[in-house]
């Protein structure tokens, strides 16, 4: 009788296959390395333009000196500037366009709206059928909520037309409310 070999665990064989994928993904792996590597350096590059952005933009030469009473004087200028811009981008400019197409104009034409948000004014320029039309869109205007203080700075009644229509300027302080978010 032969002697019996009992293999319980049988040898694995590692065919081409195995050894294909193991090398792509040690390939896989190296690509995503040096592509990683690059992108770093890229991000690294990117934030050193961005200083150097920033420090011109700011008037920063690099150097840590203290800034003469002119250059405060014209920081603090352009700092006020942009505050202004930001309050003008924080005003409720939906609020006023649509209380302005909401109001009755049956017998007013809005010809021009020149907000300045930084005055905290519009004015509106506009045409009328008559005198009696102007006053009750002046009326209007000043019974709203967004604009009060409205003033007429101007009008003229156009002779040359035959329907004599009252061309009018308007100026109003508008009301911010609760613009500041």
């Amino acid at each position: 009788m032969r002697a019996l070999m009992l293999d319980f665990q049988p040898r694995r064989r590692s065919g081409p296959l195995g050894w294909s994928l193991l090398a792509g993904g040690l390939v896989l792996t190296l690509g995503c390395f040096f592509v990683q590597q690059h992108l770093s350096e890229q991000a690294a590059q990117q934030q050193g333009h961005l200083q150097t952005a920033q420090r011109v933009l700011t008037g920063d030469s690099g150097a840590k000196t203290s800034l003469t009473p002119a250059e405060t004087r014209e920081q603090a200028q352009n700092l006020a500037e942009m505050r202004k811009v930001s309050q003008q981008l924080r005003r409720p400019w939906e609020r006023l366009f649509a209380m302005l197409e909401t109001l009755p104009r049956e017998d007013i034409a809005l010809l021009t709206l020149t907000p300045d948000a930084r005055k905290g004014q519009v004015r509106i320029s506009a045409e009328a059928r008559d005198l009696e039309a102007m006053l009750a869109f002046h009326q209007r205007l000043e019974a709203s909520d967004e604009l009060s203080d409205v003033s007429l700075l101007s009008h003229e009644i156009v002779v040359k037309s035959p329907e004599q229509p009252v061309q009018f300027n308007l100026s109003a302080a508008w009301e911010i409310g609760d613009a500041n978010p």
